[in-house]
């Protein structure tokens, strides 16, 4: 079977441990590629002693067992959220959006860690502390997945809170990603205050909204 195919474990954590470190954050983010919504990161610091059985990459689970394992993480880890908002990604580009809603999750930790596994290929900028990347963390490492877990389950309940507020979209179940419902109520209703403006379907609308009324 190969590493792939294996569900996270604590191996890269234990490495960090011998070769120094103390308190170890995983870091994930969710949400690069909606049309709408903000993108949200979390980072999560395990107990060793007390690890949540069954973490795993959040899109791998149901909803009702990444509930389950949030709110079971709530009570054993050190947890922090955060998010970059929609002008911000705007301004940023989603990448340096993401990278900064990594940031302030980590900043958010009640107690600093000194080292941080994060999810991808590139340490944000901002990061001032030991730290290296995980392609697919969220598939080997325990406490990345925790992170992709509280990053997902957080974002899903505000574009279900925002769908209650824009109605149409579909953004309860899409959750803002580019569905067919989505781009339909897009070209129908329009563009709302939520949308990314950067992002090309969302554009390509503004600009022919433009062209109509000019």
């Amino acid at each position: 079977m190969t590493k792939s195919l294996l569900s996270p474990d604590y191996s890269l954590e234990a490495d960090a441990l011998k070769r120094g470190a103390r308190l170890i954050a995983g870091v994930d983010e969710v949400g690069r590629g909606p049309l709408a919504g903000p993108v949200t990161a979390a980072a999560v610091i395990l107990d060793p002693a007390r690890i949540p059985q069954g973490l795993n990459d959040s899109k791998k689970l149901s909803a009702k067992r990444r509930a389950e394992l949030a709110a079971e993480l709530a009570e054993v880890a050190q947890v922090s959220i955060a998010h970059a908002t929609v002008e911000e990604i705007d301004a940023l580009n989603i990448l340096r959006a993401s990278h900064l809603a990594m940031e302030r999750a980590i900043l958010g930790l009640a107690v600093a860690p000194d080292h941080v596994l994060i999810d991808g290929n590139m340490v944000p900028r901002g990061l001032s502390i030991s730290a290296e990347t995980v392609v697919r963390g969220d598939a080997r490492s325990v406490s990345i997945a925790a992170a992709s877990i509280i990053a997902k389950i957080c974002r899903d309940r505000i574009m279900w809170d925002l769908a209650q507020h824009y109605p149409g979209y579909g953004w309860e179940t899409n959750m803002g990603y580019p569905s067919k419902c989505h781009k339909s109520a897009l070209e129908n209703i329009g563009v709302t205050p939520h949308h990314r403006r950067s992002f090309k379907p969302v554009h390509n609308i503004l600009y022919q909204d433009e062209m109509i009324s000019g």
